[in-house]
């Protein structure tokens, strides 16, 4: 009997369903709130909806927030006709003085039914951003979910899409570049009208008939790095550890860049590239 109490144990065991983390214990509403709502689908994955209309749009953060980690979350676009509409990934810290602001961002620019949508990322450190990069998103972003993820680890920031990294940004603090490390970052998302710039240059306006907007995001997961000491810099957790594809990252720019600040010669005419658009090669 006691032989048949453990086989009926085991097997109870083996089939007893994994326990899935749910979005809503993650994070909140920062603003919008009746604009967000939470659906929980037969698998017992947790989605957040946001939602935009023509009285506001809606946004979250992460309830935790972290100084150095991974973040990864799965993300479904507005579909159809977009244009105007803005949906945002980002890394950022809490109420602080302008001159002191690090934000990282990942924000996607919607258009006309047809057109695809354009990634506009940023990187902002003590207030000062000016380094954005455009991408042209190789598949259509509102039929299914993928994964963006940052990796902010003490010697640089990289930007992905399901596991392809698409840019980094290095730390050369050495050579008087700024890059984030001091703050603890959240990271927000946020779903919000800005056809005054987002696209086309703002020639597109949002088309209200086609309202409400949603996104959806889903499986926020974050790998903080772990810190030895107060005083000793933290190891990163995360992609940084398992080194860069170097390849990979080459072909997603040759592919699918649009925009890059480092090339923006008639940008930063009379003043030079900014330092970390200078390779350390040809640097004078």
């Amino acid at each position: 009997m006691a032989a048949v109490g453990v086989a009926l144990l085991l097997t109870a065991m083996v089939a007893a369903p994994a326990a899935v983390a749910l979005l809503h214990d993650d994070v909140e509403p920062m603003w919008g709130a009746d604009h967000i709502s939470f659906h929980t689908g037969r698998d017992g994955v947790e989605t957040l909806a946001l939602r935009l209309d023509r009285d506001h749009g809606s946004g979250f953060r992460s309830k935790g927030a972290y100084r150095f980690a991974r973040y990864d979350i799965d993300l479904k676009l507005v579909a159809n006709d977009s244009a105007g509409t803005v949906t945002t990934v980002y890394l950022t810290p809490d109420l602080v003085p302008p001159e002191d602001h690090d934000e990282i961002d990942l924000e996607f620019l919607g258009n006309v039914t047809g057109e695809p949508y354009t990634l506009h990322t940023n990187i902002f450190v003590n207030g000062v951003g000016n380094r954005e990069q455009q991408f042209r998103l190789w598949f259509d972003p509102a039929e299914d979910f993928h994964t963006y993820s940052v990796d902010w680890n003490p010697k640089r920031i990289i930007m992905l899409i399901d596991g392809t990294p698409i840019r980094v940004f290095k730390n050369e603090a050495s050579r008087g570049v700024p890059f984030p490390t001091l703050r603890y970052l959240r990271l927000d998302g946020s779903l919000w009208n800005a056809d005054d710039w987002a696209t086309q240059g703002g020639r597109v306006k949002t088309n209200w008939t086609q309202a409400p907007f949603h996104a959806y995001y889903r499986n926020f997961r974050v790998t903080p790095c772990a810190l030895s000491s107060p005083d000793e810099p933290p190891e990163s957790a995360g992609f940084d550890k398992q080194g860069l594809d170097a390849a990979a990252l080459r072909k997603a720019r040759a592919e699918h860049l649009l925009y890059d600040y480092c090339e923006d010669q008639n940008r930063f005419k009379g003043e030079g590239l900014p330092k970390e658009c200078i390779p350390l090669e040809i640097e004078v």
